[in-house]
């Protein structure tokens, strides 16, 4: 579940914690991204099954102690970084390191993965910037809700333990940075304390209400996902959002609170098949535009993408007449009459280079004297047929009428 933070994230500056996007870009993909957000795509291994994908880079368990490695430089956080402490090197890339300084109540006492977790933040830049506290960031550990250094890292702390967590910039904003506070490529260092591990709340249980609003914010997350150009962790997000909203239940809902969830599950969807064509996973893209079409035959965008994957495939005759309904429902859609001009030169094109190979494998002679030696023959060959045909019906009855005379 999010924290009081992510639940007031309207109007409120992006945490570093979660990595929501601003108040300016919150604006979710299906609803606010117009079609020329979408033209500049270059045309998801969720093959069918989207568990299959990495949430996160993998991370187990250290088999061996922790190693002692060269101590990073002095940073924020009151130069902790810098004391000759053991440094857990997370992934063994050197990018994200760990170093306990509380210990906490053992190795059992671990949070687990889907668990709702609540840490204390404190986030610095290098040169000491604060530039995020949290006394009660709660979020469910292993679901991407949060900067990917916190989630890997929060699942090896043990309860009650404060730890700091240096991370390269991959693993927080990346090349983006959080404007205006966190510049791109930054590093951060994160003071962390894990102060609760609970289990999730059980999703049949959950009111409509409920269900809505944690749907919308693992799509929101995916979204941020998205404009990051993360777009495996953007379907990893869409994928449990889909997966909450279509969950079952043993509470009523209202009509319009199972309205509301389909709205959900459609722009999940359509920011899905929108991530998945970023990774030219044309076949889970296809499957993501049909679930949209099976419940709203009329959704733009999905006719839209849909069309483009057909393409993208080379299936332009069936993409065609896709982007012509599209086209037909919005015909001031400048977007979707270039692609649609786009896709008919291309068909044009493919026409005549199937026809000219054709011709080649059948040895055909010269188009261009082909036709011209038809039309010289054509004026002749009609009256020779019917002076054919008269001689055949003459010749016919002078050999009755021989046969007639010969009885008589």
């Amino acid at each position: 579940m999010a924290s009081s933070g992510e639940e007031a994230r309207s109007g409120s500056p992006e945490r570093a914690g979660t990595g929501t996007e601003p108040a300016a870009d919150a604006a979710q993909l299906d609803t606010a991204e117009d079609f020329e957000v979408l033209e500049d795509e270059e045309e998801e291994e969720e093959e069918d099954d989207l568990s299959e994908l990495p949430p996160l880079e993998a991370v187990g368990r250290p088999a061996a102690p922790p190693r002692e490695d060269a101590q990073p430089p002095e940073r924020g956080a009151g130069g902790a970084a810098g004391d000759p402490e053991q440094w857990l090197d997370v992934l063994g890339n050197g990018l994200l390191k760990k170093k306990t300084l509380v210990p906490g109540q053992g190795v059992d006492s671990r949070p687990q993965k889907g668990q709702d977790v609540t840490i204390r933040l404190k986030a610095t830049l290098e040169d000491g910037t604060v530039v995020e506290e949290d006394p009660a960031l709660t979020f469910t550990l292993g679901d991407c809700d949060v900067l990917q250094a916190l989630d890997l890292c929060v699942q090896l702390l043990e309860m009650g333990e404060t730890a700091l967590i240096v991370s390269e910039a991959k693993y927080c904003y990346g090349a983006q940075g959080r404007s205006p506070d966190i510049p791109p490529n930054a590093s951060l260092t994160l003071e962390v304390e894990l102060l609760a591990a609970r289990d999730a709340p059980d999703l049949e249980l959950l009111s409509g209400k409920e269900k809505i609003q944690l749907a919308n914010r693992k799509r929101e997350r995916g979204n941020f996902f998205y404009q990051q150009a993360d777009y495996v962790l953007a379907i990893n997000s869409y994928d449990i959002a889909l997966r909450i909203a279509g969950s079952s239940s043993k509470v009523d809902f209202s009509p319009d609170e199972e309205a509301e969830l389909l709205d959900v599950k459609v722009k999940c969807l359509n920011n899905l098949a929108a991530s998945q064509l970023k990774l030219d996973h044309f076949k889970a893209a296809l499957k993501s535009c049909n679930l949209v079409l099976e419940h709203q035959p009329g959704n733009i965008k999905a006719l839209f993408r849909k069309g483009k994957v057909l393409a993208q495939q080379g299936e332009y005759r069936e993409a065609i007449p896709i982007l012509k309904a599209a086209l037909k429902l919005e015909p001031s859609n400048k977007t979707i009459h270039a692609e649609l001009s786009k896709l008919v030169k291309k068909h044009a094109d493919q026409r005549n280079v199937e026809t000219e190979m054709y011709r080649k494998m059948l040895g055909n002679p010269s188009t261009a004297s082909t036709p011209r030696k038809c039309k010289d023959k054509l004026p002749w060959s009609i009256p020779w047929k019917w002076l054919f045909g008269a001689t055949a019906i003459a010749l016919g009855g002078v050999a009755l009428s021989v046969v007639i005379a010969a009885r008589n």
